[in-house]
């Protein structure tokens, strides 16, 4: 009698079976509405994003088309006017638009920088138009070209790479053919980047496996570096080293031990 008892007061009670159940199916559905409205939210970013890279390659399209096409075809192609930019990636058009080299004013043994004919948004259009067309060096991130690496590596990195060009200072300089290697002094990190990436008309390429990319960072820094600070020597001479130097000592120099060399004639006379 006694263990009758005590057995039916330890059975569980039906309604904490249903509640159980009710609390569980619940939770359940919880958990799914939430991963699913989660998933849902993703998957609506993701699509707005690709609508809105969608938009500028078609606009880049455009734009390719109208101004473009003529030397470089319809289809990025090329032509006996200009090269195929299939697989060049957005970075070289970045640099070529962005800088004002393209669309070139004249032929001639290389494009000249000069004021850009495209806005920013037009310069990006473009570039995600060529990279849609098949893979290519992408415009780089903003962490690696803020001259915020090591400006000494870097300087050490520039002299081996790039002064017997560029001069030391990044002055530029004169090459064969009525070529030249660009002044640096006044160019942006980001095109200071991609010209390295993607070495434009007479420049070599400097891969990732050539340079890696926080090498590119410090030389970038460097030139930054050189930008900011003046020359501690005093007169710079336009930082084109032993050729204004030594042009500075002949005219001014010379000339003034003539000038002294004629007025104690005269004076003696």
């Amino acid at each position: 009698m006694f263990n009758r008892t005590k057995s039916k007061k330890g059975r569980r009670s039906p309604l904490a079976t249903v509640s159980l159940i009710v609390v569980g199916l619940m939770t359940t559905g919880g958990a799914y509405a939430l991963f699913s409205s989660s998933a849902n939210a993703d998957s609506s970013t993701s699509s707005v994003s690709a609508a809105s890279t969608q938009s500028k390659v078609n606009e880049g399209e455009k734009l390719f088309a109208s101004n473009c096409a003529t030397c470089h075809g319809l289809n990025a192609q090329g032509t006996a006017e200009g090269p195929s930019l299939i697989g060049v990636g957005a970075a070289s058009v970045d640099f070529q638009v962005g800088t004002g080299r393209m669309p070139m004013a004249a032929s001639g043994p290389q494009a000249e920088e000069k004021p850009a004919q495209f806005s920013d948004e037009q310069v990006d259009a473009l570039a995600q138009y060529v990279a849609s067309l098949a893979p290519g060096p992408a415009v780089p991130s903003s962490d690696l070209t803020d001259g915020k690496g090591d400006a000494a590596e870097g300087a050490e990195l520039f002299r081996i790479n790039c002064a017997m060009c560029h001069n030391v200072a990044g002055a530029g300089g004169a090459l064969t053919e009525g070529k030249y290697a660009p002044n640096l002094q006044k160019v942006s990190g980001k095109h200071i980047y991609e010209a390295m990436l993607t070495g434009p008309q007479n420049m070599p390429v400097f891969n990732d496996l050539n340079l890696t990319p926080q090498q590119k960072a410090d030389v970038i820094s460097y030139l930054k570096y050189v930008q900011d600070n003046k020359s501690p020597g005093g007169f710079a001479l336009g930082s084109i080293g032993p050729v204004a130097e030594g042009l500075f000592i002949w005219i001014f120099g010379l000339g003034a031990v003539v000038a002294m060399t004629v007025w104690l004639t005269a004076k003696s006379n």
